[in-house]
Protein backbone atom coordinates (compact mmCIF):
# COMPACT_ATOMS: atom_id res chain seq x y z
CA UNK A 1 0.00 0.00 0.00
CA UNK A 2 1.37 3.40 -0.97
CA UNK A 3 1.59 6.03 1.74
CA UNK A 4 0.72 9.69 1.35
CA UNK A 5 2.22 11.83 4.11
CA UNK A 6 0.86 15.28 4.99
CA UNK A 7 3.88 16.93 6.60
CA UNK A 8 3.93 20.15 8.61
CA UNK A 9 6.97 22.36 8.00
CA UNK A 10 8.27 25.43 9.91
CA UNK A 11 6.39 28.73 9.66
CA UNK A 12 9.60 30.73 9.89
CA UNK A 13 12.37 29.26 12.00
CA UNK A 14 13.73 26.21 10.15
CA UNK A 15 14.66 24.62 13.47
CA UNK A 16 10.97 23.97 14.18
CA UNK A 17 10.73 20.92 11.93
CA UNK A 18 10.33 17.57 13.72
CA UNK A 19 12.78 14.65 13.63
CA UNK A 20 9.97 12.48 12.27
CA UNK A 21 9.27 14.92 9.42
CA UNK A 22 12.94 14.95 8.40
CA UNK A 23 13.09 11.15 8.48
CA UNK A 24 10.03 10.76 6.27
CA UNK A 25 11.11 13.46 3.81
CA UNK A 26 14.34 11.52 3.35
CA UNK A 27 12.48 8.26 2.73
CA UNK A 28 9.68 9.17 0.28
CA UNK A 29 9.87 8.83 -3.50
CA UNK A 30 8.44 12.29 -4.22
CA UNK A 31 7.74 15.50 -2.29
CA UNK A 32 4.85 17.67 -3.50
CA UNK A 33 5.60 21.34 -2.77
CA UNK A 34 3.51 24.48 -2.92
CA UNK A 35 6.68 26.20 -4.17
CA UNK A 36 9.73 24.01 -4.81
CA UNK A 37 12.06 26.98 -4.24
CA UNK A 38 10.72 27.49 -0.71
CA UNK A 39 10.86 23.80 0.14
CA UNK A 40 14.44 23.60 -1.17
CA UNK A 41 15.57 25.79 1.76
CA UNK A 42 14.46 23.08 4.19
CA UNK A 43 15.73 20.21 2.05
CA UNK A 44 19.15 21.81 1.69
CA UNK A 45 19.44 22.56 5.40
CA UNK A 46 18.72 18.94 6.37
CA UNK A 47 20.56 17.37 3.40
CA UNK A 48 17.43 15.83 1.88
CA UNK A 49 17.84 14.90 -1.78
CA UNK A 50 14.34 13.60 -2.61
CA UNK A 51 12.64 14.31 -5.93
CA UNK A 52 10.23 17.28 -5.79
CA UNK A 53 7.24 18.41 -7.84
CA UNK A 54 5.07 21.49 -7.50
CA UNK A 55 1.43 21.26 -6.43
CA UNK A 56 -0.44 24.48 -5.66
CA UNK A 57 -3.79 26.25 -5.97
CA UNK A 58 -3.40 26.71 -9.74
CA UNK A 59 -2.28 23.17 -10.57
CA UNK A 60 -4.24 21.55 -13.39
CA UNK A 61 -6.12 18.25 -13.25
CA UNK A 62 -3.29 16.68 -15.26
CA UNK A 63 -1.04 17.23 -12.23
CA UNK A 64 -3.52 15.34 -10.02
CA UNK A 65 -3.58 12.49 -12.56
CA UNK A 66 0.21 12.36 -12.44
CA UNK A 67 0.10 12.15 -8.62
CA UNK A 68 -2.45 9.34 -8.85
CA UNK A 69 -0.16 7.49 -11.26
CA UNK A 70 2.75 7.67 -8.79
CA UNK A 71 0.53 6.26 -6.04
CA UNK A 72 -0.73 3.44 -8.30
CA UNK A 73 2.91 2.51 -8.93
CA UNK A 74 3.32 1.94 -5.19
CA UNK A 75 5.40 5.05 -4.54
CA UNK A 76 5.28 6.93 -1.22
CA UNK A 77 4.57 10.67 -1.50
CA UNK A 78 4.82 13.61 0.89
CA UNK A 79 2.86 16.85 0.72
CA UNK A 80 4.28 20.07 2.18
CA UNK A 81 3.21 23.70 1.95
CA UNK A 82 5.47 26.75 1.95
CA UNK A 83 4.99 27.02 5.71
CA UNK A 84 2.95 25.31 8.38
CA UNK A 85 0.51 22.43 8.10
CA UNK A 86 -0.78 21.50 4.63
CA UNK A 87 -4.54 21.58 4.23
CA UNK A 88 -5.11 24.42 6.71
CA UNK A 89 -6.13 27.39 4.52
CA UNK A 90 -4.10 25.60 1.88
CA UNK A 91 -4.75 23.93 -1.52
CA UNK A 92 -3.47 20.64 -0.12
CA UNK A 93 -6.89 20.03 1.44
CA UNK A 94 -8.42 19.49 -2.01
CA UNK A 95 -5.69 17.03 -3.01
CA UNK A 96 -6.14 14.94 0.13
CA UNK A 97 -9.90 14.90 -0.52
CA UNK A 98 -9.37 13.72 -4.12
CA UNK A 99 -6.98 10.97 -3.02
CA UNK A 100 -9.41 9.66 -0.41
CA UNK A 101 -12.28 9.80 -2.89
CA UNK A 102 -10.38 8.13 -5.74
CA UNK A 103 -8.52 5.42 -3.83
CA UNK A 104 -10.95 4.84 -0.97
CA UNK A 105 -8.86 2.91 1.61
CA UNK A 106 -6.19 1.71 -0.82
CA UNK A 107 -3.89 4.64 -0.01
CA UNK A 108 -2.95 5.41 3.58
CA UNK A 109 -2.97 9.16 4.31
CA UNK A 110 -0.71 9.85 7.29
CA UNK A 111 -0.49 13.25 9.04
CA UNK A 112 2.90 14.32 10.41
CA UNK A 113 2.09 17.11 12.89
CA UNK A 114 4.13 20.21 13.50
CA UNK A 115 4.00 23.98 13.23
CA UNK A 116 0.88 25.93 12.35
CA UNK A 117 0.52 29.70 12.74
CA UNK A 118 -3.00 29.36 14.13
CA UNK A 119 -2.06 27.36 17.24
CA UNK A 120 1.30 29.09 17.67
CA UNK A 121 -0.42 32.47 17.88
CA UNK A 122 -3.16 31.28 20.23
CA UNK A 123 -0.70 29.66 22.62
CA UNK A 124 1.08 32.96 23.38
CA UNK A 125 -1.78 35.42 22.89
CA UNK A 126 -3.04 35.52 26.46
CA UNK A 127 -6.63 35.48 25.14
CA UNK A 128 -9.18 32.73 25.92
CA UNK A 129 -8.39 29.51 24.04
CA UNK A 130 -10.82 26.98 25.54
CA UNK A 131 -13.14 27.65 22.58
CA UNK A 132 -12.27 29.31 19.29
CA UNK A 133 -13.37 29.50 15.65
CA UNK A 134 -10.84 29.68 12.82
CA UNK A 135 -11.92 31.69 9.77
CA UNK A 136 -8.84 31.21 7.58
CA UNK A 137 -8.23 34.16 5.24
CA UNK A 138 -11.16 36.54 5.09
CA UNK A 139 -12.67 37.15 1.64
CA UNK A 140 -11.58 40.37 -0.05
CA UNK A 141 -15.09 41.53 -0.93
CA UNK A 142 -18.10 39.20 -1.05
CA UNK A 143 -19.13 38.04 2.41
CA UNK A 144 -16.51 40.13 4.20
CA UNK A 145 -18.97 42.35 6.06
CA UNK A 146 -21.01 39.31 7.08
CA UNK A 147 -17.94 37.77 8.68
CA UNK A 148 -17.17 40.92 10.65
CA UNK A 149 -20.72 40.85 11.97
CA UNK A 150 -20.14 37.22 12.95
CA UNK A 151 -16.96 38.24 14.77
CA UNK A 152 -18.91 41.03 16.52
CA UNK A 153 -21.60 38.63 17.75
CA UNK A 154 -19.29 35.71 18.60
CA UNK A 155 -19.30 34.21 22.11
CA UNK A 156 -15.94 32.53 21.58
CA UNK A 157 -12.49 33.62 20.41
CA UNK A 158 -12.23 34.21 16.65
CA UNK A 159 -8.99 33.71 14.71
CA UNK A 160 -8.06 34.53 11.13
CA UNK A 161 -5.10 35.28 8.88
CA UNK A 162 -4.39 38.60 7.16
CA UNK A 163 -1.87 39.92 4.65
CA UNK A 164 0.24 43.09 5.11
CA UNK A 165 -1.59 45.12 2.47
CA UNK A 166 -4.98 44.55 4.13
CA UNK A 167 -4.06 44.75 7.80
CA UNK A 168 -5.02 48.43 8.22
CA UNK A 169 -8.31 47.97 6.38
CA UNK A 170 -9.11 44.98 8.59
CA UNK A 171 -8.40 46.95 11.76
CA UNK A 172 -10.70 49.72 10.50
CA UNK A 173 -13.46 47.11 10.03
CA UNK A 174 -12.88 45.79 13.55
CA UNK A 175 -13.17 49.35 14.87
CA UNK A 176 -16.47 49.71 13.03
CA UNK A 177 -18.04 46.39 14.08
CA UNK A 178 -16.48 45.54 17.46
CA UNK A 179 -14.57 48.57 18.83
CA UNK A 180 -14.54 47.33 22.44
CA UNK A 181 -13.32 43.79 21.88
CA UNK A 182 -9.84 42.76 22.93
CA UNK A 183 -7.61 41.93 19.96
CA UNK A 184 -4.19 40.31 19.73
CA UNK A 185 -2.18 40.49 16.54
CA UNK A 186 0.69 38.05 16.12
CA UNK A 187 3.20 39.08 13.46
CA UNK A 188 6.13 37.23 11.87
CA UNK A 189 5.79 34.22 14.16
CA UNK A 190 9.03 32.32 14.97
CA UNK A 191 11.04 34.83 12.89
CA UNK A 192 13.53 37.49 14.01
CA UNK A 193 10.90 40.25 14.23
CA UNK A 194 8.20 38.17 15.93
CA UNK A 195 5.77 40.42 17.78
CA UNK A 196 2.49 40.23 19.71
CA UNK A 197 0.40 43.38 20.08
CA UNK A 198 -2.75 43.39 22.23
CA UNK A 199 -5.39 46.07 22.74
CA UNK A 200 -8.57 47.46 21.24
CA UNK A 201 -8.74 47.66 17.44
CA UNK A 202 -8.24 51.43 17.64
CA UNK A 203 -5.17 51.14 19.88
CA UNK A 204 -3.57 48.63 17.53
CA UNK A 205 -4.40 50.70 14.43
CA UNK A 206 -2.78 53.75 16.01
CA UNK A 207 0.29 51.64 16.83
CA UNK A 208 0.65 50.48 13.23
CA UNK A 209 0.08 53.97 11.86
CA UNK A 210 2.88 55.27 14.10
CA UNK A 211 5.13 52.35 13.17
CA UNK A 212 4.68 51.68 9.44
CA UNK A 213 7.60 49.23 9.45
CA UNK A 214 5.44 46.98 11.64
CA UNK A 215 2.89 46.62 8.82
CA UNK A 216 5.11 44.08 7.04
CA UNK A 217 4.99 40.32 7.41
CA UNK A 218 2.35 37.69 8.00
CA UNK A 219 -0.41 38.31 10.53
CA UNK A 220 -2.63 36.16 12.73
CA UNK A 221 -5.51 38.16 14.21
CA UNK A 222 -7.21 36.92 17.38
CA UNK A 223 -10.39 38.56 18.65
CA UNK A 224 -11.49 37.63 22.18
Amino acid sequence: MSKFYVIATPIGNLGDITFRAISILKSVDLILCEDTRETKKILDKYEISALTMSYHAHSKLAKVDKIFAFLKEGKDLALVSDAGTPGISDPGAMLVSKIKEHFNNQIKVIPIPGATALITALSASGLPTHEFTFLGFLPHKKGRETLFKEIRDAKRTMVFYESPHRILKTLESLIKFCPDKKVCIARELTKIYEEFKTGTPLEILEYFNKNPDKQRGEFVIIVA
